[in-house]
């Protein structure tokens, strides 16, 4: 669980030679400033950032202790958690977790070891079966969500006529019926808000994560069904509600569990199968739309093919439920139950071998322990805001969460076929194009599994937002184009389109990813409720006003609208969303621990030095590192 370099500041290391010589001269460095400054000045510096970071407790619980004590205190720990078959392996273990980087001055290890390290860190994506296992087939409950989405965007052409609700321009009640149909699509991220996400914990603490996956699988299958066997808005307004009980702490557990079993290394690129498997749905839900469009009403059902659209939607759900238990359990959900041999089970089957397990199963429980310390004895809650380092997790996580649905992305898969058909698309070729916005939202996510980890979730969004603004300005002020031009429906699609592919790489992905490494575990799954009850308050928000806002703003207004969220949106991100790529799940303490005025002023000041040193080209003297590791103290 090695910290990489900074990326702000140092060129990232890619092979095995390069990353331990870097760790080396790090080492080095460190001890250099330490003789220069003297022994009472260094205790006095590092004292003084622990004070102004009190939080900051997890740099390395092991640093400083020596070899010798290292493999005692593996050895004694083997014992005492009922592992003394494993002794030897855990004091090997013990002393590889100090520093995973420098294996191969360790006398301990055999050469056997040594080349499993090196394979480590020379083949990060070189994993056991099992991980990936874990990570895409519990991901599949995304599909769920993402299904529901594009199969609502078919289906309201049909069940909002058949159930009276008239939105056509001039039509009676038009106005009214608008936000109706805005309620029902929003109806099941209502739920998630309101109820659903603050369920997480309580069913994380009584059935583990696969438990809760699979009851939150059960729900959103059933009510996925009931959603086809309604005859009235309000039952079906019903049945969405309770779809969103299986939504909302689904959401929430999945991307915690991927983030709890991945190596730190691809952490990100694993957690955000969640994303992927959410465009995934989508398409597959336009897929569905566009297969029953065309069924007929048989004696006694009217409507049969929306009904067989949202019906539809229950089918990954039940895929869920048949594999779930097949998945170990997360280690460190374990762990915090005590039940150590079963978490050591659960690495040996998420790492390739039985030493990987018994050094991340000590590590993990090193830092749990200093973790432990940092509860008030306040309800987890409370701590969520009356903790610093909590805090500044709460509002990163936020503004992520929000701009992912103010970015304006589900506006398009809600309502992308009346958009379309607002366009001068005739129904059919509305869903034909919804289509294709389906297939660019899951093929689009690609990048990110190769960059979320490499070029960081921060610069993702940096690079992204301004992006999404200008595609949706073009798709706004395309409206403007005469109907009788054939350019009109081209540029719209294509605004769209755009705007698709640059948010499958960036704010798609990357709330959910954050958001489940941001806290720390004593408060990561009320954390993580907080963060994915914020993104369905603003989704369903979105869904209820959108039919409104298209009438009184006017296609160009309403695209203008969510172009200008996306511009704030890049702020946002730069003054008060740190970097979290590569760090262990314990070790972002660190990060989360800078003040969040310190951290706005750094990066407010790094755009005049920006722009001075790339767009200038003035010769610049490097800046102030933000975080205290990076000066060795």
């Amino acid at each position: 669980m090695s910290r990489p370099i900074d990326s702000t500041h140092h060129a990232e290391p890619t092979t095995a030679r390069h990353i331990e010589e870097a760790a080396r001269q790090k080492a080095v460095e460190k001890t250099e400033k330490r003789e220069l400054v003297g022994e009472a000045e260094y205790e006095t510096k590092h004292l003084d950032n622990l004070r102004e970071n009190p939080n900051a407790v997890l740099e390395n619980p092991l640093q400083g202790i020596s070899h010798d004590r290292l493999e005692a205190m593996g050895r004694a720990f083997a014992r005492e958690k009922d592992l003394a078959e494993f002794e030897e392996l855990f004091a090997k273990g013990a002393q590889i977790a100090q520093n995973p980087l420098a294996f191969e001055s360790l006398p301990l290890l055999n050469e056997e070891d040594r080349e499993i390290m090196r394979e480590e860190v020379q083949h990060k994506w070189r994993q056991p079966r099992t991980l990936y296992f874990v990570v895409v087939c519990c991901s599949m409950a995304a599909a769920v969500q993402g299904m529901d989405e594009s199969v609502t965007n078919g289906a309201n052409l049909f069940w909002a006529p058949q159930f009276g609700l008239n939105t056509a321009d001039g039509a009676p009640n038009a106005d009214y019926n608008e936000w109706i149909l805005g309620l029902v699509n929003g109806a099941p991220y209502l739920c998630c808000a309101v109820l659903g996400c603050w369920l997480t914990a309580p069913l994380n603490n009584m059935f583990g994560r696969r438990g809760t996956i699979f009851i939150t699988a059960t729900i959103s299958a059933l009510a996925c069904i009931w959603s086809g066997c309604t005859n009235s808005r309000w039952n079906l307004f019903a049945a969405r509600f309770v779809l969103g009980l299986g939504i909302g702490p689904k959401s929430a557990t999945v991307p915690v569990f991927a983030a709890e079993t991945a190596p730190p290394l691809i952490r990100g690129a694993l957690v955000m199968q969640w994303q992927v498997w959410t465009a995934f749905g989508i398409m597959l839900g336009t897929v569905a739309s566009l297969a029953f469009y065309h069924v007929g009403d048989v004696p006694h059902i009217t409507g049969l093919n929306w009904r067989l659209m949202l019906g539809s939607a229950c089918l990954p759900a039940f895929f869920v439920m048949a594999q779930v238990f097949f998945c170990p359990e997360s280690p460190r959900w374990l762990i915090g139950r005590g039940r150590y041999r079963k978490a050591f089970e659960s690495l040996c089957r998420l790492r390739f071998t039985k030493l990987q397990a018994a050094r991340d199963l000590f590590m993990i429980n090193a830092l749990l322990e200093e973790e432990a310390n940092m509860p008030t004895g306040k309800a987890a809650l409370i701590e969520l805001f009356s903790v610093g380092r909590n805090r500044r997790a709460v509002l990163a996580s936020g503004i992520v969460m929000f701009m992912q649905q103010f970015c304006g992305i589900n506006v398009i898969a809600y309502y992308s076929s009346t958009i379309f058909r607002k366009a001068g698309f005739s129904e059919i070729t509305a869903l034909g194009a919804t289509l294709g916005f389906g297939a660019l939202n899951f093929v689009m996510a690609a990048p990110a599994v190769f960059t979320i980890d490499t070029f960081g979730r921060r610069n993702l969004l940096l690079t992204t937002f301004p992006l999404m603004a200008l595609f949706l300005l073009m798709t706004g002020f395309a409206f403007y184009i005469p109907e009788s031009s054939k350019a009109r429906i081209g540029i719209i699609a294509l605004g769209i389109y755009l705007h698709c592919c640059a948010y499958s790489p960036g704010e798609g992905p990357v709330p959910f990813t954050y958001s489940a490494e941001a806290f720390p575990l004593y408060v990561r799954d009320v954390g993580m409720s907080y963060a994915t009850a914020v993104t369905w308050l603003f989704n369903f928000i979105v869904a209820l006003t959108f039919p409104r806002l298209l009438t009184a703003f006017k296609p160009q207004g309403a695209f203008g609208w969510y172009a200008a969220w996306n511009v704030i949106g890049t702020f946002l991100v730069l003054f008060f969303v740190p970097e979290t790529k590569g760090l262990s799940l314990e070790e972002l303490d660190q990060v989360f621990s800078v003040p969040t005025a310190k951290h706005a002023s750094y990066h407010l000041k790094g755009l005049s030095y920006n722009f001075r040193k790339y767009i200038l080209r003035q010769k610049l003297p490097a800046r102030d590192p933000l975080y205290h590791w990076e000066t060795g103290y």
